[in-house]
């Protein structure tokens, strides 16, 4: 019986150890930050509240990086690894610009921020503005200081050099290592114990210094940007995954440019999908979604795809948003019957039929659509009864 006993309380001491264990290594475990989350990983009141601490800009870029405090989170090129922030600055007068970008590969460079400064007699304004590609457009940080930080007394001084990180990619300062990043909401608990409550940390979407924007060209750096479009804030807002699996829904979200882009196949909160066409591309131009569900759970299908191969497909029945559809017409059969045809343009800018076939392969056939006798018959009357009043005109 004791043995038994013995027996059971060893087996109730593993089965803890294994749950304890578990849960530990869930805890520690390090997941990459996704790519629909880059905003969420480079806190901007944090960058506020580190650069009132600095006595210089290089210690500025040291603090950004210290693998102690782990202000940024944000792994752009996806290596699972912390990226290095490099701080580039320009100034121009009373105005300056410090650009803080990632180093994410050779002579591959993003803004991720700009902190700009401008004095006005003895008061320094301050914005720290997140980067449009990142953060979307106009969000800006305003930091009102509790007192007038050491570094402020840099950028005015005579003879005064712009400050120029000299790292780049496979060359780093001694102090830095390189960490892997938490989850986001791990992230979001870390550093706010960086962020000083002496501080008040105004939001607003106006630029103050249109100098600025212009200094911030000379060294602005948007390499990942130009490589990847399809991961700026405009098209990672329109697919991002909520945790239980499913798609938060938007219908219109700004580009960089001012303009608006359209989503497709996204999930309503009931699980349907809604539908969308003409979506701008990276380039500015527009495509047109094909094989979107709609409410009812049918598929529209959508004229001009184009195919991988960079060829057009034409589909008939696309539903415009009344109701009618558009660029299709109803051919007559022989046998009195009727289908749905396209409509294809001529080079002399009239219209005719074309039948789309669906093969047994999947593929589609174009034909020009063949009228039927009735058609005929009454087209041939038409032309003849024109003939017969041309003739009675001239005789006239």
């Amino acid at each position: 019986m004791k043995n038994h006993f013995n027996f059971r309380n060893s087996i109730v001491m593993l089965i803890a150890l294994f749950v304890a264990t578990n849960s530990w290594s869930q805890e520690e475990a390090v997941v990459t930050a996704s790519n629909d989350e880059i905003s969420e990983n480079l806190d901007l009141e944090a960058v506020a509240s580190v650069f009132a601490d600095s006595k210089d800009l290089e210690d500025f870029e040291k603090r950004l990086n210290d693998p102690e405090l782990q202000i940024s989170n944000l792994d752009l090129n996806g290596d699972e690894y912390v990226d290095y922030l490099r701080v580039m600055e320009s100034a121009e007068g009373n105005t300056h610009v410090v650009a803080i970008q990632a180093v994410l590969g050779e002579d591959l460079y993003q803004d991720v921020a700009t902190i700009e400064l401008e004095k006005d007699n003895e008061e320094v304004r301050v914005q720290v503005v997140g980067d449009v590609y990142l953060y979307g457009p106009n969000v800006i940080i305003e930091p009102v200081y509790a007192y007038r930080p050491l570094i402020f007394g840099i950028f005015w001084r005579p003879f005064y050099r712009p400050f120029r990180s000299v790292y780049y990619w496979g060359y780093y300062p001694r102090y830095f290592r390189p960490w892997r990043p938490f989850r986001t909401t791990v992230y979001h608990t870390h550093v706010h114990v960086h962020v000083s409550t002496r501080h008040v940390y105004h939001r607003t979407t106006v630029r103050r210094s249109t100098r600025a924007v212009t200094i911030h060209k000379t060294v602005r750096r948007n390499d990942y940007a130009v490589r990847y479009p399809e991961r700026s804030y405009a098209t990672r807002v329109t697919t991002r995954t909520r945790s239980s699996g499913t798609t938060t829904r938007t219908r219109t979200v700004n580009q960089a440019d001012g303009d608006k882009v359209r989503t497709a196949a996204v999930n309503r909160a009931d699980g349907t999908k809604k539908r969308a066409v003409a979506i701008d591309k990276a380039d500015g131009t527009q495509k047109r979604a094909a094989g979107v569900n709609q409410a009812d759970g049918d598929k529209y299908r959508a004229a001009g795809v184009r195919k991988s191969d960079g060829t057009t497909k034409r589909a008939a029945g696309v539903n415009k948003a009344d109701g009618t559809k558009k660029r299709v017409a109803s051919v007559s059969n022989p046998d009195g019957s009727g289908r749905t045809v396209a409509v294809k343009k001529n080079p002399n800018g009239s219209r005719s039929a074309v039948s789309v076939k669906k093969n047994s392969d999947g593929s589609r056939t174009v034909k020009k659509s063949r009228k039927s006798a009735k058609q005929t018959k009454r087209s041939k009357a038409k032309k003849t009864k024109k003939t017969t009043k041309k003739n009675k005109s001239r005789r006239n």
